[in-house]
Order: C-alpha cells, then sequence, then structure tokens
C-alpha cells in the first residue's frame, strides 16, 4: 500500500472563492479538504509516556492500542478545561494533536508535573495537518493515490509513505485527517483535487466547515469554553473516561456527574432571522442574560444558528429567548444538540 504524493497540474481550484454554500456543499454531500494552519502536532516520547498521559489527562490512554485514535481534554484540578487534543498511538510514541493557541498552556501545565518520568513533549513543526470531510471523502481519498488506499475504520489510522491517514469524527461527523510532512501533506491534496480524481473533491476555506461543526452541536474548545469552563458545561464527555483511575480534575467531574451539579450548558439556539449572530452577543430570559453566544453559523439547511452555554433556567426545549448583537435585538429558541 502506497500513497502518490506526486502533483498534478490538472487540478481544481481552491473553492475560496465560491460562495460558502457551495463549499458547504462539499462539506457535506462532497468531499471538501482544507490545511488546517491552526493545529500542531505534539510528539510524546520516553518510556512513561503512556502512564504519564494517562494521569493527566481526562482518557483512558493506557487503553489505546497502537494504530487507535482518541480524544481526550486537559483539565485543572476543578476540571476546567486547558486544552482538548487527538491522540495517534503508535508502537513507539503518541502524536497529540493541538489547537496551536492551546498547546503552550498544554505544555505549561504538562511540564510542571513531569518530574521524575521519562517523558520528552516536542512539537513537530515540520507536520501538517490536512482535513477531508463530507459525504464522498473515503470514495475521493481512495482514488486520489494510485493503487487505492486500505481506509481506516473509525477511531484508527493507517500509516503509508510517512502520511498518516485517521478516521475520528472531529465535526461530528465521519471525517478524515491526514498528518505528514508539508511537501507530502500538499502533494496529496494536488491528487486529492484533481478532476478526474473526484470532482466533487473541493478545497474550501474555515466558514464552510464551520457550519457543519454548529450544526452538529461540537464545542470548540477556547471559542465555546474559556478558563472557567467546567468539561461537563461544555458537552465534553466524548473526552472523558468515566471508567479510568484518578487524573487531574476527576474529583470534580465523578461529584458533577453523580449528584447532577450542573448550573450551565452548552445548548443550541435557532434564530428567527436571515443573519448571523454576532459572538459574545447576549442571551436574555424574561430580560436576564442567562448566556453568551460562542459560536455561530448561518446554515443552507436549517438556517441561523447559535451556539451558548446557558442558565439552567433556559434549558427546556423550544424555550423563547433574545438575543442582543450590536445590530439588534433577535428571537431565538433554544434547541437541544445536535440541531438535526
Amino acid at each position: 500500500m502506497t500513497f502518490d504524493t506526486a502533483n498534478s497540474e490538472a487540478s481544481n481550484a481552491p473553492a475560496h472563492g465560491l460562495p460558502v454554500a457551495s463549499q458547504y456543499a462539499a462539506a457535506t454531500d462532497g468531499a471538501a479538504f482544507r490545511l488546517m494552519p491552526e493545529r500542531t502536532v505534539v510528539r510524546v516520547s520516553g518510556e512513561d509516556r503512556v502512564g504519564f498521559m494517562h494521569g493527566m489527562c481526562s482518557q483512558d490512554i493506557k487503553a489505546l492500542k497502537p494504530g487507535t485514535v482518541s480524544y481526550g481534554l486537559l483539565l485543572t484540578e476543578r476540571a476546567h478545561v486547558v486544552a482538548d487534543f487527538y491522540v495517534c498511538a503508535r508502537e513507539q510514541e503518541l502524536l497529540l494533536e493541538f489547537d496551536r493557541e492551546l498547546w503552550p498552556p498544554a505544555r505549561e501545565q504538562l511540564e510542571k508535573l513531569i518530574v521524575a518520568d521519562d517523558v520528552e513533549l516536542l512539537a513537530d513543526e515540520s507536520l501538517s495537518v490536512l482535513e477531508i470531510q463530507g459525504n464522498a471523502a473515503a470514495r475521493a481519498i481512495e482514488r486520489a493515490p494510485s493503487p487505492a488506499v486500505a481506509m481506516p475504520e473509525r477511531s484508527h489510522f493507517v500509516t503509508a509513505d510517512d502520511l498518516i491517514l485517521a478516521s475520528f469524527d472531529r465535526r461530528g461527523c465521519r471525517g478524515f485527517t491526514l498528518l505528514g510532512e508539508h511537501a507530502a501533506v500538499r502533494g496529496f491534496m494536488a491528487r486529492l483535487g484533481r478532476a478526474d480524481a473526484d470532482p466533487r473533491a473541493l478545497e474550501v476555506g474555515a466558514d464552510a466547515l464551520e457550519i457543519v461543526r454548529v450544526e452538529n452541536g461540537i464545542p470548540r474548545v477556547g471559542v465555546d469554553t474559556d478558563a472557567k469552563t467546567i468539561a461537563l458545561e461544555a458537552r465534553l464527555e466524548a473526552g472523558i473516561s468515566f471508567a479510568k483511575g484518578c487524573y487531574l480534575g476527576q474529583e470534580t467531574v465523578e461529584r458533577v456527574s453523580a449528584h447532577g451539579q450542573l448550573r450551565k450548558r452548552l445548548f443550541g439556539l435557532r434564530v428567527r432571522s436571515e443573519r448571523e449572530v454576532e459572538r459574545r452577543a447576549a442571551v436574555l430570559l424574561a430580560g436576564k442574560e442567562v448566556g453568551r453566544v460562542s459560536s455561530a453559523a448561518l446554515s443552507a439547511r436549517l438556517g441561523s444558528l447559535a451556539l451558548a452555554i446557558l442558565h439552567h433556567s433556559a434549558w427546556a426545549a423550544n424555550t423563547e429567548v433574545t438575543i442582543e448583537d450590536s445590530k439588534g435585538m433577535l428571537a431565538a429558541v433554544v434547541s437541544d444538540l445536535p440541531f438535526s
């Protein structure tokens, strides 16, 4: 099995100049791909790497087998979210994919807790991260290289020619991520975008993929959370193993889970407007602020949508609320997540 990363002159032009609605169509029914410069890959090596990361994060790292992918969180002692990451388990190392802006505080927390552990953390700037999303993504990937690639199962990855192709649900529906050296990833993009490979494969901008994320109610750490957000408030249960042993923040997670002490939680808002709501807009219930919009999108299918962590008084589905931003007041109703 091999990936063919040869460049091609017969490639589709990037779709950035197309309307967002057209790019969104590729991200849902086609195969949208995008380099993610906002992501960085950290190599974790050393004999104690698995045990150390197992104790530092909310996910069951010890249960990961080589070739598998998982999602985890770094928390404070009070279960406030520091960062989230995807982890690929390899024979001799762990590869952690972080938001670039969240890596510095994550590194600071990890490094101060390395005492006598044989662990090394290295952000590898030689690696690129490519996202591939859409119902036709698997078919487009199979047609891009020659010969065809054996597709990884969900939450697994395959390796060939120093490229890693992983399958996990970054935006709430099946998608793929390619990790590798910059030149190799760009070569793969050229193959993927060839019109004769799959005409539905388009390079898109971030906005189209953000619509998919918001529709599926997937929180983005650092956008839908702040330094005082508890993991469960942001619906980040996918990054938490409730069966593992002790980890930083576990006591608070267990207490909140066992006793139902949440007073705030992430919900959706269906906005009765044809415009996108501004981030940080106030959400009002009977004139009282119950939250702030953290993400917003205009969906071709579902209309104007927003995400907000709301006070428990506004949790009931179809609760009527008002959103106030710099452009005026908008009516909205509370929705559970995902929206559809």
